[in-house]
């Protein structure tokens, strides 16, 4: 994803996701409620998660490299 797109709002949404005790839990055990819940309908609805998408550019649940 494009660096020049990316607003300082979104940097601060994905920040706010990246805080997220649901997105950290879904991202660190990759299985269970959480991981369901982020990558089925969080992903869709949360803004920060979205924003997450477009900073990173990779989904709220994934891993972190």
């Amino acid at each position: 994803m494009s660096t020049a797109t990316t607003t300082d709002k979104d940097r601060a949404l994905a920040q706010q996701c990246l805080n997220c005790t649901l997105c950290k839990t879904a991202r660190a055990k990759q299985k269970g409620f959480a991981f369901w819940f982020v990558s089925k309908i969080e992903g869709g609805v949360c803004p920060a998660c979205k924003a997450y998408e477009k900073v990173y550019g990779r989904k709220a649940h994934e891993p972190v490299l």
